[in-house]
């Protein structure tokens, strides 16, 4: 059996999820972690830290002194998460998105931050001044939201602001509500 439509010469789907997967995304500092281990324990969809898993596996090509970072080897990070995502239920974070086929999601949450109080945050963090400069830049910019709405289609991405522990809670209530509808709608 081939890997084409031997009608249509298409590349068959996955079969549809019946347990969404999402991506939760959005400038360093944002809250993405966080708000990715409440759905997580809202839903029981499984959290998947991208930069943690990344450190992990050393899945690194380099490192820029300049911006104390590492460059991700994209490749072998869409090769370990290939047969993961695959099925769904999962929740992943990651500071970037494009990197990710549209395929492995079915919703993508861009978390927006107010500029003083993602300073506040990413100094806390210890970040260098070039390095806070670039995400608050970024941020003013919406660079993150930009590259979801150019990688994914329209009706999957949100933008939810994270500026405060309210805001957290009502957007974890609000994903797990979106959560259970897919459930319904996919059974």
């Amino acid at each position: 059996m081939s890997d084409t439509d031997s009608e249509t010469g298409d590349i068959p789907q996955h079969p549809p999820r019946k347990i969404p997967s999402i991506l939760v995304t959005g400038t360093p500092g944002t809250g993405k972690t966080t708000t990715s281990e409440m759905i997580a324990n809202a839903t029981g969809l499984e959290h998947i830290d991208v930069g943690k898993l990344c450190k992990e596996k050393n899945m690194y090509e380099s490192y820029m002194e300049d911006f104390d970072t590492h460059v991700l080897d994209e490749d072998k990070l869409l090769d370990e998460l290939e047969e993961v995502l695959a099925p769904g239920g999962k929740v992943v974070d990651f500071h970037t998105c494009e990197v990710f086929p549209e395929r492995w999601f079915d919703l993508v949450i861009v978390l927006r931050t107010n500029n003083t109080v993602l300073y506040d945050r990413l100094q806390t963090r210890k970040y260098n001044e070039r390095k806070v400069t670039e995400n608050i830049e970024c941020e003013i910019m919406q660079v993150v939201l930009d590259e979801a709405k150019a990688s994914y289609a329209e009706e999957i991405v949100i933008e939810l602001q994270s500026n405060s522990v309210d805001d957290m809670e009502e957007n974890v209530e609000r994903t797990r509500q979106w959560v259970e509808a897919f459930k319904r709608n996919n059974a």
